[in-house]
């Protein structure tokens, strides 16, 4: 499954006359064919090297066992060193000895320094290689083509046609939007990697739509999105979710233009801000999203993305967003947005720096990942954020009134095994003015506690007493609040 294009990119490298070709991949096996690939095309001997087996030529014309005394990795570059013919050599896992042996990263350099005398090509195939500064100029690095759609497509049918002949002809049940979806989750993975995924969907005879989040969740894992980048394994639906009723609408209105359902409306709606009183239920909203899509949902933590060494912050941004769009389509949530991209100078413009990284890449990016930025504090907030083009729209989410507190109330009632019925949701409601969601369900979470405690079954009257104990912040802090509802008149719209 190499393809034309992979192979001439490879073949342009060693015709340039690179003496070091660097490999990063996971996928030794799919590399080293594709190298010997290339040597057999160009009439070029072909040698692979691991610490196990030493240097054993493999091309297509010799294929014999390795050469005595060539597992040490410095012995190997010695023999090489001492060959005049031109060839090609892979080495696989040879990482190690460039950080702990200057032996070898000197005959590296010796092999590469005498390329025009030799024309002997040396391909490193590992997971990771860090090459020392002074091998840097001599050093080209090639990356492996992930698969596209089609071939995507194509290796899911192969493998249901195994799956088939293994089971006396029985087809693999699916449908054209569920292999459409399966397709589109499996991009960003290497072809090693999707296959295996496949197979482990259609052991029992079927790919259902059911089955596409534990895809996600297999391709988070073996992606390895550590860092500052975190899957969220429950996504909350919008059933969990009281009120919001005009930002649910703009979502079912674009959810499927976001999936490529409407062909001809190709603008894909690229986010959205979600401003409001803290514990107002925006974190929920941005699971929500990720819910109601049945796309993966991923979360940067801007915490994690700071680093006291020159550039590795912006290094860590610019990895947490390539491996969002690697995860797409996803939704990715910016949380407490504020807290990650200050505008002062008071950081040596690290803040800055960052900030600008993000809203490039907001502007340009061209994979399917959906930005859900949340912020509670809207005066930290840059105004080049804000604009339209890198997000849709600016939803303000307000504390719920009389009848979203309601539903709030029987939402978490029957989410702790209560009967909604059993209880005055109206005089609860109304007892709870000022009360966000989140404080909602404290109250009921200290109203169950008093309750099993006092050995009895949870009633009205210890929701109320509960609710009476406690200042709700839109009290506490009122001032702020009444400020922030000012602020949002005329320039958000409203959520609910």
């Amino acid at each position: 499954m190499s393809g034309k294009t992979e192979l001439n990119d490879l073949k342009l490298l060693v015709q340039s006359r690179t003496p070091i070709i660097v490999i990063e991949t996971h996928e030794e096996t799919r590399a080293l064919a594709l190298v010997r690939e290339l040597a057999i095309g160009l009439g070029k001997p072909f040698f692979s090297w691991n610490l196990v087996d030493g240097l054993r030529r493999q091309d297509k014309a010799h294929s014999i066992g390795p050469l005595q005394h060539t597992e040490d990795p410095l012995h190997c570059l010695k023999h090489i060193r001492e060959m005049t013919r031109s060839a090609i050599f892979a080495l696989c896992d040879f990482h190690p000895w460039l950080d702990d042996e200057p032996k070898a990263v000197r005959l590296l350099k010796d092999l590469a320094l005498d390329y025009a005398n030799r024309e002997q090509t040396l391909v490193l195939i590992s997971h990771s290689v860090t090459i020392p500064p002074e091998l840097a100029r001599l050093v080209a690095r090639f990356e492996l083509a992930l698969p596209g759609a089609e071939q995507l497509e194509d290796l899911i049918r192969e493998v249901a046609r195994e799956w088939s002949a293994d089971h006396a002809g029985l087809k693999v049940n699916t449908d054209p939007e569920t292999l459409k979806m399966l397709i589109s989750n499996l991009a960003g993975l290497t072809f090693a990697d999707a296959r295996q995924l496949v197979r482990n969907l259609v052991y029992d005879g079927a790919i259902t739509r059911s089955e596409l989040p534990e895809v996600n969740r297999a391709k988070y894992r073996l992606l390895d999105l550590d860092g500052a980048v975190h899957y969220e394994y429950e996504t909350a639906q919008f059933s969990e979710v009281g009120g919001l009723e005009k930002l649910k609408a703009w979502l079912e209105q674009r959810g499927p233009v976001f999936r490529g359902e409407y062909q001809a409306l190709t603008d894909r709606p690229r986010g959205m801000m979600l401003i409001g009183v803290q514990g107002g239920g925006k974190s929920l909203a941005a699971k929500a999203v990720a819910g109601l899509w049945q796309l993966p949902l991923l979360r940067l933590d801007f915490g994690a993305l700071y680093n006291k060494y020159h550039g590795e912050t912006e290094k860590n941004l610019r990895k947490a967003l390539n491996m969002a769009s690697l995860m797409a389509p996803c939704v990715l949530w910016l949380d407490e947005v504020e807290k990650g991209i200050a505008t002062g100078d008071s950081d040596g413009g690290v803040s800055r720096r960052v900030l600008g990284s993000l809203l490039t890449w907001m502007q340009e990016n061209q994979a399917p990942v959906f930005v859900v930025a949340t912020a509670n504090d809207i005066q930290r907030l840059p105004p080049e954020l804000m604009r339209k083009g890198r997000l849709d729209e600016i939803f303000f989410v307000d504390l719920p009134d009389v009848e979203v507190r309601e539903d709030i109330f029987r939402i978490h009632l029957a989410k702790r095994q209560q009967q909604p019925g059993n209880f005055n949701l109206a005089l609860l409601a109304q007892a709870s003015e000022g009360y966000s969601g989140a404080e909602i369900e404290q109250a009921v979470v200290s109203a169950l506690y008093g309750a099993l405690s006092a050995s009895e079954a949870l009633q009205d009257t210890h929701i109320l007493d509960t609710i009476k104990a406690t200042s709700p912040l839109s009290v506490v802090m009122a001032e702020q609040v009444s400020a922030l509802r000012h602020w949002s008149e005329g320039r958000t719209v409203m959520a609910h």
